[in-house]
């Protein structure tokens, strides 16, 4: 846990160790001193939709579900006899197959609630994308009507499409390689999970996004949390590659047996 700890407060710094030069963001309402007002309307596209547009950080960093989001869930997570002894297991030290201790892809809800790097948001006709800090990851969300696929190949982020329902983008995603992390303690994700995500703009600053997670092989019932993100004007994404400048891999492998 110490050494998570190093590592979240190491990457927590990041963004405020070095920033790009501050530069006015454009269409970005202000208050009469300057200030950007994020409680001004969503803006809207052409087709008169909110557009998410922009540059995003987690609201409320030290409360994100980043490291474990258990208790958003209320009564906890409902998993199948034994998934809760494997989270717990793997969540202990030396913790070797946590995706951000091996600069491997964090996963749906870490993307959204990680605190060390922004996230934007490019929405266009037919095709929205995230973009991350982190690794220069990214996420594509279909909108062209297209179904969600019974059989593509399983990929850290999965498949998403999205659609309408009035101001809330839907967007459903499956297609997951099995075994991954919900959250840095361990919570699981198998191959059989399709995640629903419900990505709300209330005003100009803030975005909600209401995550709902349905994996039989690994819980009961479906659960749902939800991320809050505030927009980040005026500024601009930083390159960050986890495995610059490392020098720690060697020490934590040290104990590996050889095969």
């Amino acid at each position: 846990m110490k050494y998570f700890l190093t590592i979240l407060i190491a990457v927590s710094s990041v963004p405020l160790l070095a920033q790009w030069p501050s530069y006015p963001t454009r269409g970005v309402p202000r208050t009469a001193d300057g200030k950007p007002n994020l409680s001004a309307p969503a803006p809207r596209g052409a087709d008169g939709k909110p557009d998410f547009s922009g540059l995003w950080d987690t609201q409320n960093r030290g409360l994100s579900q980043f490291n474990n989001i258990v208790p958003s869930v209320q009564g906890g997570l409902p998993y199948r006899p034994g998934m809760a002894e494997f989270a717990r297991k793997r969540a202990e030290p030396p913790r070797d197959t946590e995706p951000i201790t091996r600069c491997l892809p964090t996963g749906i809800l870490v993307y959204h609630t990680w605190p060390g790097g922004y996230k934007r948001i490019v929405q266009t006709p037919g095709i929205t994308f995230l973009l991350y800090e982190y690794n220069f990851s990214f996420r594509q969300i279909f909108t062209d009507g297209r179904p969600l696929p019974t059989d593509a190949v399983p990929t850290w982020n999965g498949y998403s499409t999205g659609r309408w329902e009035g101001d809330t983008l839907v967007v459903e995603t499956s297609g997951f390689q099995d075994g991954q992390w919900l959250d840095t303690e361990g919570a699981v994700v198998t191959d059989a999970a399709k995640i629903t995500e419900r990505f709300r703009r209330r005003d100009f600053g803030h975005l909600e996004i209401q995550v709902t997670v349905d994996d039989p092989k690994a819980y009961t019932k479906p659960f749902t949390v939800t991320v809050n993100q505030v927009l980040k004007p005026d500024t601009d994404m930083m390159e960050y590659i986890c495995l610059e400048n490392e020098k720690d891999l060697t020490h934590l492998t040290a104990g590996t047996p050889k095969k």
